[in-house]
């Protein structure tokens, strides 16, 4: 029956996501068409910004189906990592179309162009609408499901995008300050940049099998040569397989040449510290006794 309810809830919200990603590519159309009309490079860029967003989501998960294939003779860690390489894809093209809206921003400032204020600010209400109509859809999910979150968070950020395209279309409405198209643009960009460079960072990390920010080895060290019987812990390697699963290697040099049932007793002392303290999901052990040269270092070349 439990497995029946998470099958049903992950359909539900892969229903929800799709719905969310349609309404945001009939945003992205809408506003696409309004800011070719009125002329504002920030309707555009606010547009682009929906468009990514939306790739985002589909992609996000499409890769998240993908992922739960189960792992094979080939694939011997699964398909995991296609989350991750889809974010990698999604960041890097996030980043190329912010660096080419500072460059329409920049020819914007040296070559003001007039703008149709009416048209952006009616645009911008409907995009407005429509990104809170899809907040409101993922919101009650997006504590439950860390790929529902992100596109929450994505959504927010198109919401935030809105209000200053709405600020700046009454603006230019009222009082013809054409200067605050640009100035827009490069404020949204710079927020979406933030945003993407952080996760383009961070998906660089996975994929570099860096260890993960949470984890200090230090502490592991500390924590694991205070179990009776170890004498030290050394050559460890922590990396995470995706954004949530955290993998541990290493060697334990232990303080006699005990039974086996003895060092199984050792191993399951270590890998409840691991697990509790830690988080870590998957632990792979070499153990023995006066066995390795250099003990005293933490990881190995």
């Amino acid at each position: 029956m439990e497995h029946e309810h998470s099958h049903h809830h992950g359909k539900l919200q892969g229903k929800k996501l799709i719905l969310v990603t349609v309404l945001n590519l009939a945003i992205t159309a809408v506003q696409v068409i309004g800011g070719l009309v009125s002329g504002s490079l920030s309707l555009l860029s606010d547009a682009i910004h929906n468009f990514a967003d939306s790739s985002a989501i589909f992609i996000a998960f499409a890769a998240n189906r993908i992922s739960l294939r189960k792992a094979n003779e080939k694939k011997t860690f699964g398909y995991k990592r296609a989350e991750i390489i889809a974010a990698l894809f999604n960041s890097s093209i996030l980043i190329a179309v912010c660096l080419f809206l500072f460059y329409e921003a920049y020819l914007r400032f040296r070559n003001p162009e007039p703008v149709d204020g009416k048209v952006m600010l009616t645009v911008a209400l409907f995009g407005l609408l429509a990104n809170l109509i899809s907040i409101i859809i993922l919101h009650s999910d997006k504590k439950k499901n860390l790929n529902i979150k992100t596109a929450y968070l994505h959504l927010l950020g198109d919401t935030l995008s809105s209000f200053a395209v709405i600020a700046g279309g009454i603006c230019i409405y009222f009082w013809n300050l054409s200067w605050v198209d640009p100035v827009i643009t490069v404020l949204v960009c710079c927020y979406i940049l933030y945003h993407a460079w952080n996760a383009l960072s961070e998906t660089v990390d996975i994929l570099m099998h860096t260890v993960p920010s949470e984890i200090s080895l230090d502490e592991i060290k500390t924590a694991i040569e205070r179990i009776d019987g170890v004498d030290n812990i050394h050559h460890i390697h922590v990396w995470k397989l995706n954004d949530s699963r955290i993998h541990f290697e290493a060697h334990v040099n232990l303080k006699a040449n005990i039974r086996m049932d003895e060092m199984m007793v050792v191993r399951n002392n270590i890998e409840e510290i691991l697990t509790h303290d830690f988080h870590i999901s998957h632990t792979t052990l070499q153990f023995g006794y006066n066995c390795c040269e250099n003990d005293s270092k933490i990881i190995s070349d």
